[in-house]
């Protein structure tokens, strides 16, 4: 079992929820575009479940064997199946809900990195 970075898991979320909020802004910004179809973002769980070992190179010498971590997946939907008058998949509602829950994973994700830092800078400091 490998020990849990919590500072490089901050810092991936908050990168998953900044690709997240792209896409919802997007999604907002074509709400009255003809056949748009809503972009949506992998969930976070499935981008932790994908992350892969990677041998590190400590010295000169070594092989270069690192593993890249793969980039967000945002796929598309597809706007045919629409009922909406603007003939696309994007209902508003559902996106300003989306930006909302962004916003709170933002916070708590920064309230969790500073209450981690106090902690280690209580310890440090004695």
């Amino acid at each position: 079992m490998q020990p849990v970075n919590l500072f490089h898991l901050a810092s991936r979320q908050s990168q998953w929820l900044a690709v997240r909020q792209s896409a919802i802004a997007g999604n907002i910004a074509n709400v009255n575009t003809p056949g748009y179809g809503t972009a949506e973002i992998e969930p976070f769980e499935k981008v932790l479940d994908q992350r892969r070992v990677a041998l590190a190179a400590t010295r000169e010498g070594h092989f270069a064997a690192g593993v890249t971590e793969a980039a967000f997946q945002v796929r598309n939907e597809d706007g045919g199946n629409s009922v909406l008058p603007s003939e696309n998949t994007v209902v508003l509602e559902n996106e300003l809900m989306k930006a909302g829950d962004v916003r709170r994973s933002f916070e708590l994700n920064t309230a969790i990195v500073k209450a981690f830092h106090r902690m280690m800078m209580l310890s440090v400091k004695g």
